[in-house]
């Protein structure tokens, strides 16, 4: 095979600034002390930070794994490759067989048209699974519901938690982006279940599963909205329930909806209070104690 021209030579790879290209694959430091840049490790999934560069030498050494090295040392491993191929990712503008990277721009604010899905897979990426455990999702929990999504903005290749909704696109997620695919719809699970759970978004139903048992997931239907703009289209949903739970944030626009939503009759339940000092349940999943839900839903009037 021919190898391609301009590709990077090891010395050239090693002269590349770890600590910048740990910044472009998503990871950034916990703390900083002169030379030291210490990050939660891009290699395994760990809640104290010991993974540490000494930008001085341009070297890293995990603690937790007891190895260290250069740049390409740490390629390998994180990209689970050879040598060769992560020169030729670096060749291709970090684009290792097209994997993907979290959004550089946090403010980087894009319509939905211009994303375009290129794979979906099983949640893998050790970055998205840390993500999960941040917001406190068992990584087991949202693969049931979830992929890893790889999609194509601006000629460049991301990745993301992906929610799918009932038209076939999806929601997209990571920690430095929000956004979605066309078309945009909100999603349905359904068990043929008397009450129905309305969120605004994925991560709250997951939250609520977590406050679930198990053996009780299948007595409910879940509407995840995905936006608030489809709640007067659910309403046609809703009426085919004994009783709807209302999870929506507690900010102007979801308690605008909980109060247009109460105007339909007894049977629709807002559930906000459970969370009342939070922004939404996910907010409070995080940074609360977990109460079974026995304890805390209401039943209707």
């Amino acid at each position: 095979m021919k190898k391609r021209e301009n590709a990077f030579t090891c010395a050239q790879a090693k002269a590349m600034d770890l600590v910048d290209y740990l910044k472009v694959t998503g990871h950034e430091p916990q703390k900083i002390r002169n030379y030291d840049y210490w990050y939660l490790s891009p290699l395994r999934i760990e809640k104290t930070a010991s993974f540490k560069v000494n930008r001085k030498l341009n070297r890293w050494y995990d603690h937790g794994l007891g190895m260290g090295g250069n740049i390409i040392d740490f390629g390998i491993l994180y990209h689970k490759c050879t040598v060769t191929e992560f020169l030729q990712s670096l060749n291709d503008n970090f684009s290792f067989h097209r994997q993907a990277h979290f959004l550089p721009d946090t403010n980087n604010r894009v319509t939905d048209t211009s994303i375009k899905i290129i794979d979906t897979k099983p949640l893998h990426s050790l970055s998205l699974i840390y993500y999960l455990h941040s917001r406190n999702i068992p990584i087991l929990l949202a693969d049931q519901y979830c992929h890893e999504v790889m999609f194509e903005l601006s000629r460049k290749i991301y990745y993301s938690i992906g929610f799918l909704n009932d038209a076939g696109g999806y929601e997209l997620r990571n920690p430095r982006f929000k956004n979605s695919s066309s078309p945009k719809c909100f999603t349905t699970i359904k068990n043929k279940a008397e009450k129905i759970a309305v969120f605004e978004g994925f991560f709250d139903f997951l939250s609520f599963l977590v406050l679930l048992p198990n053996h009780e997931t299948f007595t409910w239907d879940f509407c995840i909205l995905n936006s608030l703009s489809f709640f007067e289209k659910s309403i046609p949903l809703f009426r085919q329930y004994q009783s709807v739970h209302l999870f929506l944030d507690n900010d102007k626009a979801g308690q605008n909806c909980s109060r247009l939503g109460l105007t339909m009759g007894k049977q629709i339940i807002d559930e906000s209070s459970l969370y009342k000092n939070y922004k939404d349940l996910n907010e409070w999943i995080t940074g609360m104690g977990k109460l079974p839900l026995n304890q805390v839903l209401r039943s209707p009037q």
